[in-house]
């Protein structure tokens, strides 16, 4: 169990409790944006479309 707990956690868990039907609510929503496989073209697109990035890209002395 953890030590500490936010205050937003504990809304959470007190809302979610007082609406299960919400957890359903919110698996229908990840679905729609988040849970997808992407068709093989697309993926072999953005493999493609990778640039390569530097060690640390915020050293103003790295060229």
């Amino acid at each position: 169990m953890a030590l500490y707990e936010s205050d937003h956690t504990k809304f959470m868990r007190e809302m979610l409790a007082k609406n299960p039907e919400w957890v359903e609510d919110q698996r229908q929503g990840r679905a729609i944006w988040w849970d997808k496989e992407l068709p093989k073209e697309e993926q072999e697109g953005f493999k493609a479309a990778k640039v390569a990035q530097k060690a640390y890209p915020y050293d103003v002395n790295s060229k």
